[in-house]
């Protein structure tokens, strides 16, 4: 096999950003995807010339010719989703969060060794490149000793509604997006075990659409030694902000994904162009280009697919992806007690993380 088969199941953002991605790569190509609301997958297929489409993901997991199918699908929908592929002997890529309840992740994580197939944790900022060469000077040494990593995103909301939905979602923006600095730090890091976990949350904002949190601050200790502090909000105006700072014994690194590949624009007009998250394009902004490749879609794909080529360990796993749920976990509890709290730990079976915080 010189080429990766791919299935895509869901049709809406991040099945866009899979199927753009893939066609990036030279090793892998899409050839189907399936959605249940009406009329998606079709439309879908046509736009990015993909041979078959299906209402039911199961029809998909029956095509031979599929060797992964990637997971763009609401959050609760991930676990059966996985187990279903596993079953038909299909790889899995799962977006993040990986799952609802660590229950979920260890029902997800062992149907694919059950099958032998690779679980895979789509966590891009591993991969995203401005990134990738801040991990490298820290690597070699360029700081000294690491003592405090920070990550922020902050928009102004998702782009799907179920997102708002916490019995859907699971929670709010800490479980959407603070999922990525919990697993840039541990990336950087090295991936050490996180030792504990103290967060502040609230809903500031969006009262009227969610029960969920709206903006988080939380930070997460790996011993004595070394802080990972996440800032993370869905209440932020004027585009996405998406930034690390790497501080150590000998030096600092600031990196700005966007904003540092942006042209920096005034237009009393308005333009077509879409700035991410931003609502307006009046004014001065900050005009992105080349952004899938910025944030390292097709390189994270291109690493997943050549994994299935040649039966090498994914950087990112659903190892992985339980070790973050279990941090956000973590941060939930935190927040609806007040209290810093330990790890490991082991929330109530079948809870959400909200359930955590909204006692």
């Amino acid at each position: 096999m010189d080429q990766v088969g791919v299935g895509i199941i869901g049709s809406q953002f991040v099945a866009e950003l899979h199927a753009e991605a893939f066609a990036r790569v030279p090793q892998a190509r899409v050839v189907a995807v399936a959605s249940p609301t009406a009329g998606h997958a079709q439309s879908f297929a046509a736009k990015h010339g993909i041979p078959k489409s299906f209402a039911d993901y199961r029809l998909l997991l029956e095509q031979p010719e599929v060797d992964l199918v990637t997971l763009a699908l609401p959050n609760q929908l991930h676990c059966q989703a996985t187990v279903d592929a596993a079953a038909a002997g299909k790889h899995v890529i799962c977006e993040k969060p990986l799952c609802l309840t660590l229950q979920e992740a260890d029902r997800m994580i062992a149907a694919c060794a059950e099958a032998g197939v690779k679980l895979m944790y789509a966590e891009e900022l591993c991969f995203t490149p401005k990134y990738v060469r801040a991990k490298e000077l820290v690597d070699a040494g360029a700081i000294g000793d690491l003592y405090l990593l920070k990550q922020a995103e902050k928009h102004n909301g998702p782009h799907a509604s179920w997102f708002w939905d916490v019995e859907r979602s699971g929670g709010g923006v800490t479980l959407d997006m603070g999922c990525h600095a919990f697993e840039f730090f541990r990336w950087v890091l090295g991936k050490p075990a996180a030792t504990a976990v103290t967060a502040q949350m609230g809903t500031y904002v969006h009262r009227d659409k969610t029960q969920g949190d709206d903006d988080a601050v939380i930070i997460v200790e790996f011993g004595d030694a070394v802080r990972g502090m996440a800032e993370e909000s869905w209440a932020k105006l004027g585009g996405m902000d998406d930034r690390v700072e790497l501080y150590g014994s000998a030096g600092v690194i600031f990196a700005d994904l966007l904003r540092g590949n942006a042209l920096h624009t005034y237009s009393e007009l308005g333009y077509d162009y879409a700035v991410e998250k931003a609502s307006l394009t009046t004014g001065w902004t900050f005009t992105t280009f080349e952004e899938m490749w910025n944030y390292g879609f097709p390189q994270e794909m291109q690493h997943f697919a050549q994994c299935v080529l040649n039966n090498t360990q994914p950087l990112e796993t659903g190892e992985d992806g339980k070790a973050v749920l279990e941090i956000i976990f973590a941060a939930y509890e935190s927040a609806g007690t007040g209290r810093r709290v330990a790890l490991p730990f082991a929330p109530p079976e079948g809870k959400k993380p909200i359930e955590l915080w909204r006692r």
